[in-house]
């Protein structure tokens, strides 16, 4: 096993030293291996109980290995070499680092943006296998994906049912058509574990096993990963990260994870969902920041913010002051990170294990769709950029006087999420103006590409502190897709996806700013321009 190291100063440390004892002597980690669901108070003890199956899913996934080998050597020999992975949230976010870090190719596709879904159909559609992914077996996008890859196979030539394989929970409505429709295979998932906990479980393994990842050796990894962490010690590097990133006081509500030189890829993306959606409610929580090693929070030295790097096992790492450095395989860090937000969970005094705001998002999506509403008149027009906000937009009149007044918002607390509903992939530079708004405003800012980031920091957003400020960057497609045996296309269902998270944060009294780019290529060059242009003056001021 790869080793765990870690390492703390300042808040983080006093936050170890001052929750220990409890945690020892309150036997939290033997509790929670011994799934004791009552560690999270009465409240919780309900959802609790049928959610602890990840700690032993190392364990139990072994079952499944010879089955997805063996599917994988038979795809092979008929010539199915690409595996796409529709999938959503916990669905998609552990594939896509499990592969990435072994260097397997795996094509995720986790949007409804019709570009980006016409961009996976449209590459080697003879040699692909889809593997759809869903706890729930009802998510709208992953059974859009569905329905649009059945129809090009179909349309291709190709025998559909021969090209789709399924992981959903036992029971579900997509088990239960999946069996009836015939498709070529059909993985059960433990239902014990909530989807951000999933990773080792057949959400993370069958994708990544049929790519070509050496999952047994995962597996193997994260099992003895498990039995150090079950272990009532100082030395249980599990309590000293949950410690630190739930218990410091006055607490340090926004975690700045930066990946500096540890090898894995995208960590921080995953542990995203995993530590917002966890902690995120009932107006608390702590919200991670994926970010780099120079990212401007990482030397913001703000009162509310912690900084923790992911580092090699052979690094000299010199911490600044309030900063954690941990190290160690990834199979042995997903198990770490898992059993640290539940230890956050305690020490927050919240249910690790629900995502109460989730579903207002996805109602408010279907709601739009439903109706078909007249879009809101844009506020004015700059450019290729159509603009959309609240009273505090007061007399702007250009795209970046009005991220000026979002931006003017923000609390010397708060903090902005940039929120992108495009083709991730082809518009990947756009995520830089994060860093540069993080310069501007001196306070930390996630960028989420839509609508996956709704199946992870959106519980965050709505249910934790009321403290955000919100960049809603949408834009409108060149070619749209049908969706197939649905009412509405791609584009017509990321529309309301938006729609309805802006409606929704609205009524949460959150400050929302939609800029609607005509032409996506000129509108994402304009808005770069726009933010680069802010960040060569000097900063707006906060207001308290």
């Amino acid at each position: 096993m790869t080793s765990l190291s870690y390492d703390a100063t300042g808040s983080a440390r006093q936050a170890h030293e001052q929750h220990l004892p409890a945690l020892l002597e309150d036997k939290v980690a033997t509790r929670i291996f011994a799934k004791d669901a009552t560690l999270w108070g009465p409240d919780a003890e309900a959802e609790a109980s049928v959610r602890l199956g990840w700690v032993e899913a190392a364990t139990v996934s072994q079952l499944l290995v010879p089955d997805i080998l063996a599917l994988r050597d038979a795809l092979r020999s008929e010539g199915v070499t690409r595996i796409v992975l529709c999938g959503m949230g916990g669905s998609s976010l552990a594939p896509e680092v499990i592969a990435g870090t072994a260097g397997v190719e795996l094509t995720v596709l986790d949007s409804t943006d019709p570009e980006q879904v016409a961009a996976a159909l449209a590459d080697r559609l003879a040699e692909t296998a889809i593997v759809v992914s869903s706890k729930s077996g009802s998510t709208l996008e992953t059974d859009s994906q569905r329905r649009i890859f059945e129809h090009a196979f179909t349309g291709a030539g190709l025998d559909a049912r021969s090209r789709i394989i399924i992981v959903t929970d036992p029971g579900s409505p997509l088990d239960k058509a999946a069996r009836e429709a015939g498709y070529r295979a059909v993985f059960n998932a433990d239902p014990n574990v909530g989807g951000r906990y999933s990773a080792l479980t057949a959400f993370g393994l069958v994708p990544c096993g049929l790519a070509g990842v050496d999952i047994q050796a995962f597996l193997d990894e994260a099992e003895e990963a498990a039995e150090v962490l079950n272990e009532d010690s100082g030395e249980n590097i599990g309590l000293a990260l949950g410690s630190a990133l739930g218990g410091t006081n006055p607490l340090r509500n926004k975690i700045v994870i930066a990946e500096d030189g540890s090898g894995m890829v995208g960590f921080a993306d995953w542990a995203e969902q995993l530590i917002a959606e966890s902690t995120g409610k009932l107006g608390t929580g702590v919200l991670p920041v994926v970010a780099g090693p120079d990212s401007p929070e990482a030397s913001l030295g703000a009162p509310d913010v912690l900084v923790i790097r992911l580092v090699s096992d052979d690094a000299d790492v010199e911490l600044g002051d309030n900063e954690v450095a941990i190290a160690g395989g990834l199979p042995t860090q997903m198990m770490a990170w898992e059993f640290a937000t539940a230890v956050a969970g305690r020490l927050l005094g919240i249910n690790p294990y629900d995502q109460p705001d989730v579903e207002a998002a996805k109602v408010a999506a279907r709601g739009l769709l439903d109706a078909q509403p007249e879009p809101t008149p844009a506020a004015f027009t700059d450019g290729a950029i159509e603009v959309r906000g609240g009273d505090w937009l007061g007399a702007a009149a250009t795209a970046a006087e009005a991220v000026s007044a979002l931006l003017a918002e923000l609390g010397t607390d708060g903090y902005l999420s940039v929120q992108a509903y495009l083709d991730r992939l082809a518009y990947a530079p756009l995520e830089g103006v994060r860093d540069q708004l993080a310069a501007i405003s001196g306070r930390p800012v996630t960028f989420g590409w839509g609508p996956r980031f709704l199946h992870s920091t959106g519980q965050f957003h709505k249910g934790g502190p009321s403290i955000g400020a919100f960049l809603q960057v949408t834009a409108a497609a060149a070619t749209d897709l049908a969706i197939p045996d649905r009412p509405f296309t791609f584009g017509e269902l990321i529309s309301a996806q938006a729609a309805g998270d802006a409606q929704v944060l609205s009524e949460h009294g959150r400050p929302v700013l939609r800029l609607h780019l005509t032409d996506r290529a000129a509108g994402v060059r304009q808005l770069q321009e726009l933010v680069s242009t802010l960040a060569g003056q000097t900063a707006p001021s906060t207001r308290s």
